[in-house]
């Protein structure tokens, strides 16, 4: 059964489609309108062998605050959709990630319990037009649309760039364990019977 979402969310500041394949090859095509979101995600795409088409229009003559959120949130819903009755999923993932001096960690829990903790230095305020608060932002809608627990750390970080990589990456690993399958397990990973 195709693990598969599509989700078109259109408001007054950001039109969005985008479709997600769980057990993908790593394939994407990315179009936010924000340079370095788009490496991010197609990043997120191939190191979680995730199949990623998005399409963005948003109003980024404000800034890229709705664009950034408002994708965070799509995702999100893609991710909760395209797991579907969770059956079988290994829910819980997480990686340690070693990028040049980056090292980061990120756990998640795909528990339909919605939590963020983010926890890092972003030393530059600015990534070519992406604004970097923007980032804790992305993962808390991404946390809270998707109902999943996720802990982002920085063990050890100095450029910018490489840091927010690096979570993007760690967190395509962790997310693509915690939705992969194991034969052992039957219905649920869970003692009350729902996720």
């Amino acid at each position: 059964m195709a693990r598969t979402a599509t989700i078109e969310r259109k408001t007054k500041e950001t039109e969005i489609s985008l479709t997600l394949d769980l057990d993908g090859t790593g394939e994407s095509r990315v179009d936010t309108g924000i340079g370095f979101l788009d490496h991010m995600l197609t990043l997120f795409a191939k190191h979680g062998f995730f199949d990623l088409e998005v399409t963005v229009k948003g109003d980024l003559e404000v800034d890229t605050h709705h664009t950034i959120e408002d994708t965070g949130i799509v995702l999100g819903q893609a991710i909760a959709r395209a797991v579907g009755d969770k059956q079988g999923i290994c829910r819980y993932g997480s990686c340690m990630l070693p990028m040049d001096e980056v090292l980061m960690v990120c756990a998640l829990d795909l528990s339909g319990r919605p939590y963020l903790v983010f926890d890092a230095e972003l030393k530059a305020e600015r990534v070519g037009s992406l604004e970097t608060e923007m980032v804790q932002e992305f993962f808390y809608a991404i946390s809270y649309a998707a109902a999943m627990n996720l802990h982002i750390k920085e063990l050890h970080g100095e450029n910018t760039h490489h840091v927010i990589e690096a979570m993007f990456k760690a967190f395509a690993r962790a997310l693509d364990m915690a939705t992969g399958k194991d034969e052992r397990i039957r219905g649920l990973l869970s003692t009350k019977g729902s996720l």
